[in-house]
């Protein structure tokens, strides 16, 4: 006779329709959207398979103006957000550069740049005018992948953050920069921002917060459905000098 009380493998137990992880680790039914002025459009590269831990789709679920697409080029952000126009000029992409918006302009979570990569100029306008926000989510070199692969991304306005604290994810997931945030950090600190409403932000940390306490959890009891993250690889656009 098998033994009914066996613990489930990842394998067995289904996942959620909506975050994509599996069903005890998810805390959809703990999200209501929030009605979002600036549009949001997260590109997934197809290789960022962390479902434990990723929170891409789960930060689409927070807003009722955004769009989670999954591959590596799109023809133009009009085809990436499923409309028969969308102007790029009028949006913001996240940046990969290696430079740091606390050196550029200390002080300040988000830093506009200019086509060199230096501060531009009259940074309170840019940043009022912006409709929309690219977010990419994957590791650093997958992100840089989606960047190349998408031209049309150099006619948005780009934007680096700077963000006061580091990421919650801790010693679960350890970022090589200060600036290394989860998607749902990210959209919260942008779109709080640019809105002017930090209620945004407060909402996806807390919303952050559960996700990691429901991971630590289930951890202790079936480590196999939410195992220890593997070492992420990270790329960047310059290669870094070894310490």
């Amino acid at each position: 006779m098998s033994d009914l009380t066996e613990t489930p493998t990842a394998q067995d137990v289904a996942e959620c329709p909506r975050c994509g992880k599996p069903l005890p680790l998810c805390i959809c039914d703990s999200v209501t959207p929030i009605h979002n002025q600036i549009s949001l459009l997260i590109l997934q590269h197809p290789q960022e398979q962390d479902r434990a831990l990723g929170t891409a789709r789960l930060t689409a679920q927070h807003f009722t103006g955004a769009v989670v697409r999954t591959g590596l080029s799109w023809p133009s952000l009009a085809k990436a957000l499923g409309r028969p126009i969308a102007d790029p000029s009028h949006w913001a992409v996240l940046y990969l550069g290696s430079a740091k918006a606390a050196a550029l302009d200390p002080g300040k979570e988000i830093v506009a740049l200019n086509r060199k990569g230096e501060v531009a100029d009259n940074q309170r306008s840019i940043l009022e005018h912006i409709e929309g926000v690219v977010l990419l989510d994957g590791t650093w070199s997958q992100a840089k992948a989606l960047w190349w692969r998408n031209p049309w991304m150099l006619k948005c306005q780009r934007v680096i953050l700077g963000p006061k604290r580091p990421s919650a994810y801790g010693e679960l997931r350890r970022e090589p920069r200060r600036d290394g945030l989860s998607t749902l950090e990210a959209a919260g600190l942008l779109l709080a921002a640019l809105e002017r409403r930090p209620e945004i932000e407060t909402t996806l940390n807390a919303a952050f917060g559960r996700m990691l306490l429901r991971f630590r959890e289930v951890q202790r009891t079936n480590p196999e459905l939410a195992p220890r993250p593997k070492p992420r690889r990270h790329g960047d656009f310059r290669r870094r000098r070894r310490a």
